[in-house]
């Protein structure tokens, strides 16, 4: 019995081959999560081992335009000239294979033979080489040099993706604080200053409201957060919004307890409640409600902001998530990108509207999204 165990587990493990193949991945996948940070002396050292690993090669260095961010394995006395072996292949972007006679050595055992230098390129622009040191550069190996450059130039240009979508969503969150910062700044240091006199216990309650809402909102650390911590953000402004239209404005929230955690995008529910105040509230007879509901749907969590007001236009709100700065819909386009963004074209806005009939904006978002966390 234990032999024909035996012969199973290795039968299940494959050929040789197979289990070449996943070394290299195995070693590739050690590799990758560094350099998804981009090319940096902390990367590339922590990075190097694993690309060496990969080569077979008894040394190699990565290195920027200008200076060596890494090197592993032997040799390491050849390690200042890395920089200008780099030189060459930045300026003309072909990898080179430099002889012994080029390299300048003092040590009679050294062993060095040539080195392969080969680019590392994002969006077609070298942003750096991978070097491998070795006692012969075989046509294999330059082979082997080329492909684990582009892979690492693959690492390299994910990494400047992820960057350049973090810096778009922090612009979008600018675009959107510049956008509803005016307007909501001016509404509610008028209403406080109108308790100075009359009320000024309120009026400090009010200031207190005023400054938690806005250190949250202009707060520089992270795109994301918790859905408690924007509802509780969303209950702040509508304190300040209570004291300039008093009674005329009725909260009803409704909040499943497990949703609490799951993250959102920062200030994607406040810009709705915004929009449900000015465009269905603010122009309505006699009091309104708004109901703000946070369910627990399977995977997922459903958030709905609804208003009693006047309604819109449904083209108008379609013109609106387009982008149409003519609307004046606060932030609306704003918050649908960046939940597109986050987590896919499926999880955008959907808003339900009709002139006179109020209106309902739905959230969807995931509750677990890879790469999401506040």
């Amino acid at each position: 019995m234990a032999s024909r165990w035996g012969w199973l587990g290795r039968r299940h493990l494959g050929s040789e081959a197979d289990r070449a193949t996943f070394r290299t991945l195995h070693t590739a996948s050690l590799a990758a999560p560094a350099l998804r940070a981009g090319l940096t002396v902390a990367s590339a050292e922590k990075a190097a081992r694993h690309l060496r690993s990969l080569l077979g090669a008894p040394a190699i260095a990565l290195t920027d335009t200008t200076a060596l961010l890494a090197w592993d394995g032997r040799f390491g006395h050849h390690a200042e000239q890395s920089p200008a072996l780099a030189r060459s292949v930045v300026e003309d972007g072909a990898a080179a294979v430099r002889p012994r006679s080029t390299i300048p050595c003092t040590d009679p055992g050294c062993g060095l033979r040539s080195v392969v230098v080969t680019p590392l390129t994002v969006e077609e622009r070298v942003v750096g080489t991978l070097q491998v040191f070795t006692g012969s550069a075989s046509a294999g190996l330059v082979r082997a040099a080329d492909e684990v450059a582009r892979w690492v130039s693959g690492q390299l240009e994910l990494a400047e993706l992820d960057a350049s979508r973090t810096r778009l969503m922090e612009a979008e969150v600018r675009a959107l604080r510049a956008q509803i910062s005016p307007h909501f700044v001016y509404n509610s240091l008028t209403a406080i200053a109108s308790f100075v006199r009359t009320d000024p216990g309120r009026a400090r309650e009010l200031l207190l409201e005023f400054a938690d809402f806005t250190r949250y909102s202009f707060r520089r650390h992270g795109e994301f957060t918790t859905l408690a911590e924007e509802l509780g953000s969303v209950e702040q402004y509508l304190v300040l919004e209570k004291a300039r239209f008093g009674d005329r404005i009725d909260l009803t929230l409704h909040v499943a307890p497990e949703v609490l955690p799951v993250v959102v995008p920062f200030l994607s529910l406040q810009p709705l409640v915004e929009n449900a105040v000015r465009h269905g509230l603010e122009g309505k007879e006699g009091p309104g409600r708004i109901t703000i509901v946070a369910e627990d749907n399977d995977y997922e969590a459903v958030i709905s902001v609804e208003d009693d007001g006047m309604g819109e236009d449904p083209e108008r709100v379609r013109r609106a998530l387009a982008g149409d700065a003519s609307t004046e819909s606060v932030g609306l386009a704003n918050v649908d990108e960046r939940l597109r963004n986050a987590f896919g074209d499926d999880y955008g806005l959907v808003v339900e509207t009709a002139p006179g009939a109020g209106t309902k904006v739905t959230v969807r978002v995931p509750k677990y999204a890879p790469g999401v966390h506040p």
